[in-house]
């Protein structure tokens, strides 16, 4: 009853500030014996459609018109912020752990809460901070970690006691807890209201909404939007923004050329009660306590509960049901282990009398993370949804990125983590998406440690030599689907240890890892990288030469057999890609990228390739098997192997050729291992890869051959400064910035992308710097380990975060990379990052809230392991262990 109270109350709020659509929601209330007003008719073109009228659709309405774009059409199938809007729980908080998510929600924040003032609409907005619990250690050293972040991002924040939290709110046992955190800043709004004051923002801007409206489907030609179909006729336009919530998935399959959307809703409950004897104040934090599944809110002066249950209840796996839609009821059984929870930290809660209980579906994504971005396969189709619960919190900022997106090209901030491409079509199985969301829901409040791994929807894309690897101890994680070894259990160790191996310290696997590493230094390993994306660009004449010359950094007219790294930039200099490519002949070249860049690099490919029928690329990932044979004995491996010489002077470095190993031919052997160390890539015809495997680990074993993994990889890399796409690089990071001028060659005599860009930094300097930083007094064996997204600070000044990180067993020291940003401290401006500017500060990184001395590096320590020690390098003695 209140929650229509509520509803009704929005309403009338918006229908009296637009009184205009008041006879279409009238007509709906009348008899059929009424002669009903004819609707506004549709417009028969605009520029953009959107679909869906929750707090994502016109959080996307509201900030294309601030940005000037005023033909734009609103979509509503039923009433603006009837959906899954109208029952979120309305907590906006910025406690995420993810910078992406923490900064969308930071601006959702601000931007409410001006909200009413700008419309006029009420919109709820309540300034209560939000106290999430920690009944465990890890649990504490999590909200640590995020303390960090939203310390360093000027959100007030701060770890407190049990006792601290009893002050803040009376009602709460805290008998079990062994710390906090508090969130002064986050609030409460009422989410349907502030969707109607974004929606009447928008319509001022010029925005038409229109409701009870349903889009059928979406008309693609030629790979680009043209068109969107409704029950009221069709609307040309050139940008259509699926926000169509739990049904993005469907409307995305509507038309005949599907895009795929990956989410899928699940039951999602909460519980609001009548106000207690002396009712709550509605300054009163809310409370997030994820080791009891639950939050808890204030409401009216009674509470709203809800949380995410250890066996979720999917829904709409085949599409909108009727009957599913009527059986979303109270389901008190379900509930019960939530409620009890509830009853844990709220005892003084007993005799409260409950108005209902509330089951509305919300939609969760494979990742946790939402969706948004513009669809691989239709030019113009933007998508946002999927919010796993935080719709509220991500709409303001989301819509603001998405209409970025829209205008610009590219939004302000790295969206990557949550671009719809990291997804590819295997995702969209609804078999996968049901089973995946049943762990996903869960996972939303359990305890997540560094390197966890999702057990469903598993063994999707597997190498040929999945089962020879498994069989020999292989652990699996997984990426963009495919499944990679992160590391081998060698025989007779305890198996189950290392399965359940959770920690923010020192892992289980340590010295597992640390052998497998010494193996690549001193012998030689073999590692199954098939996962990595492969794509083949050939042409008849000239034309495949000519578009990647543009399309990359480096100079790519190098002789046949030569091997090329380089970056795929965007106009501002930017990594869209960071990959390795091998002329094969005068016309056909051979690209190797990282695993999630399958979807990405193709759409960059496609949509700035030349349409010639001339030209061809090719995804040749399937085709080939690659074992990357890392180590000194390598070259003696290959060499028994193949009966050809592979020393340097007949193989040199960063060389490719066709060659024979064991009995299989055509096997592409490139003399780059990915981490620094000697070695080489074999691209294996699948149908070869077990033969040639079997032999190589054969021949290999008078070389003390091993099987190894990617953590080993990731410790060698690190330690040799090699920056990854996607956890270093991104489409915000230029070459220069990160040391890597040598990769590009401004004057090869033709323009490429990002060229202006590049010329410009090389003249006036960067604003940030790619830098090695080296811990100093950090005990491995017992403090927390740095993983990734750490503060680094200089002079005791916050200057940029780690983005990656990894023990170098060979400097036995822990290796952070990051980047340093220089800004002034009076303006806080950017200013230009010298290499003294990098080489004169002391430095700490922070690990969640404890600051470790590093020391700062522009070039690798390993490169001084070859070198004889000069007087200027003694500082360096303590790391010099060969």
């Amino acid at each position: 009853a209140a929650g229509m109270f509520l509803r009704l109350l929005s309403d009338l709020q918006w229908r009296a500030a637009h009184p205009k659509w008041r006879h279409i929601t009238n007509s709906q209330r009348r008899t059929s014996t009424t002669a009903e007003p004819q609707p506004v008719a549709l417009p028969a073109q605009a520029q953009v459609v959107i679909c869906g009228g929750g707090v994502m659709g016109t959080s996307v309405a509201y900030h294309l018109s601030k940005m000037g774009w005023k033909d734009i059409v609103l979509l509503e199938q039923g009433r603006l912020a009837a959906g899954t809007t109208r029952f979120c729980a309305g907590i906006v908080s910025a406690a995420r752990p993810m910078s992406i998510e923490l900064k969308m929600a930071h601006y959702s924040n601000k931007l409410y809460q001006q909200l009413e003032q700008e419309t006029g609409v009420q919109t709820g907005y309540m300034k209560t901070g939000s106290i999430s619990l920690a009944q465990t250690q890890d649990r504490l050293i999590s909200l640590k970690r995020i303390a960090s972040s939203l310390n360093v991002m000027g959100i007030p924040c701060e770890i407190i006691s049990p006792k601290k939290v009893l002050q803040l709110h009376p009602l709460i046992n805290i008998h079990d807890l062994v710390g906090a955190m508090y969130v002064p800043e986050d609030a409460l709004v009422s989410s349907a209201n502030v969707s109607l004051a974004l929606a009447t923002a928008a319509s001022r801007n010029g925005v038409q909404i229109h409701e009870r409206t349903c889009v059928s489907h979406v008309t693609i030609q030629k790979g680009r939007v043209t068109g969107v179909e409704t029950d009221r006729g069709r609307i040309q336009c050139e940008y259509f923004v699926n926000c169509a919530g739990q049904w993005a998935y469907e409307l995305g399959h509507s038309g005949e050329e599907p895009v795929h959307i990956p989410l899928h809703a699940c039951e999602h409950f909460y519980l609001l009660t009548h106000p207690l004897k002396e009712p709550l104040s509605s300054s009163l934090p809310t409370i997030v306590d994820p080791d009891g599944r639950i939050y808890i809110r204030n409401w009216q002066g009674g509470i709203l509960s809800g949380g995410f249950e250890k066996n979720p209840k999917p829904l709409f796996t085949e599409g909108r049901n009727q009957l599913e839609i009527q059986n979303l009821q109270e389901d008190w059984d379900h509930f019960g282990p939530l409620l009890s929870a509830l009853l844990r930290r709220m005892p003084g809660l007993e005799s409260l009398q409950i108005m209902q209980l509330v089951n509305c579906p919300e939609s969760f994504t494979p990742d946790m993370r939402c969706i948004m971005g513009e669809s691989p396969t239709a030019r113009g189709y933007f998508v946002l949804a999927g919010m796993n619960s935080a719709g509220i919190s991500y709409g303001g900022g989301a819509g603001k990125y998405l209409a970025e997106w829209i205008v610009n090209g590219y939004p302000s901030e790295n969206v990557w983590p949550l671009d719809l491409k990291r997804f590819g079509t295997l995702q969209s199985s609804r078999t996968f998406l049901r089973h995946r969301v049943m762990e996903v829901m869960p996972l939303m409040y359990d305890l997540k440690v560094p390197r966890w791994d999702f057990q469903t929807g598993r063994q999707l894309r597997t190498s040929p030599l999945y089962d020879r690897l498994d069989a020999q101890g292989a652990r699996w994680m997984e990426k963009h689907g495919f499944e990679r070894v992160k590391y081998f259990v060698p025989p007779g160790s305890d198996l189950l240890d290392l399965d359940h191996s959770k920690t923010f310290y020192k892992p289980d696997w340590f010295d597992i890892v640390g052998s497998e590493v010494k193996c690549c230094k001193e012998a030689v390993c073999v590692i199954d990288m098939s996962s990595f994306t492969k794509f083949e660009i050939s042409s008849t004449g000239d034309q495949a030469l000519e578009s990647l010359q543009y399309l990359f950094s480096n100079d790519l007219d190098v002789p046949v057999g030569h091997v090329v790294h380089t970056g795929m930039l965007n106009e501002n200099g930017g990594y869209e890609n960071d990959c390795s490519i091998a002329r094969l002949s005068k016309r056909s070249f051979f690209m190797i990228s990282p695993t999630d860049q399958q979807v990405h690099c193709w759409t960059w490919l496609k949509k700035h390739l030349p349409d010639d029928s001339n030209l061809v690329l090719e995804d040749v990932t399937w085709k080939y098997t690659a074992l990357n044979l890392i180590g000194p004995r390598a070259v003696d491996v290959l060499s028994e192997l193949s009966y050809a010489p592979m020393t340097a002077e007949h193989f040199p470095s960063l060389f490719c050729k066709e060659m024979s190993v064991g009995y299989a031919n055509g096997i592409r052997v490139m003399s780059i291992t990915h981490t620094g160390e000697p070695g080489f890539v074999l691209y294996i015809p699948i149908e070869y890869a077990l033969h040639v495997y079997n032999e190589v680990m054969n021949m290999g074993q008078k070389y003390g051959i091993r099987n190894a993994g990617y953590y080993a990889l990731r410790s060698l890399r690190i330690e040799k400064f090699f920056a990854f796409w996607g956890q270093d690089l991104d489409a915000f990071t230029t070459p220069m910035e990160c040391g890597r001028e040598f990769q590009v060659k401004l004057d090869k005599g033709m323009e490429f992308l990002g060229q202006e860009v590049l010329l410009e930094q090389k003249q006036n300097g960067v604003y940030k710097r790619f830098t090695m930083f080296i811990l100093e007094d950090h005990d491995t064996d017992m403090d927390l380990w740095p993983w990734w997204g750490e503060p680094i600070f200089r002079n005791g000044r916050y200057v940029g975060k780690t983005t990656s990180s990894a023990y170098s067993y060979t400097l036995e020291r822990h290796v952070c990379l990051g980047f340093v940003h220089h800004f002034d401290e009076q303006t806080g401006e950017k200013l230009v990052v010298t290499t003294d500017f990098i080489n004169q500060g002391e430095y700490e990184i922070d690990i969640a809230g404890q600051r470790f001395q590093a020391k700062a590096k522009l070039y690798p320590f390993s490169s001084l392991f070859t070198q004889r020690r000069r007087k200027d390098e003694v500082e360096l003695s303590g790391y010099q262990r060969e």
